[in-house]
């Protein structure tokens, strides 16, 4: 199923999607923490390796998260919805 746009979801849909965010903050946060230990743990136990270099993977999609929340904001401020 395909993601709706932001400007095509009601104020209802957006109110929705706000109360996510927080939620979905805390589990980048925590997605990045784990590869972190697991890239540090892999550094110490074996030396430099494909595992030191796994967290580089997530940063795009953190970021696109990230994008996301910040143009939901911004659509939320110009509906007077927050």
């Amino acid at each position: 199923m395909k993601q709706k746009e932001l400007t095509e979801l009601s104020n209802e849909e957006l109110v929705q999607e706000a109360k996510k965010i927080k939620s979905g903050k805390i589990f980048d946060a925590a997605i990045f923490g784990f590869l972190i230990g697991v890239a540090v743990y892999s550094t110490v136990r074996n030396g430099f390796g494909l595992l030191t270099f796994l967290p580089l993977v997530y940063i795009p999609i953190a970021a696109k998260n990230k994008a996301r929340n910040k143009a939901l904001e911004e659509l939320l401020k110009e509906r007077n919805l927050k």
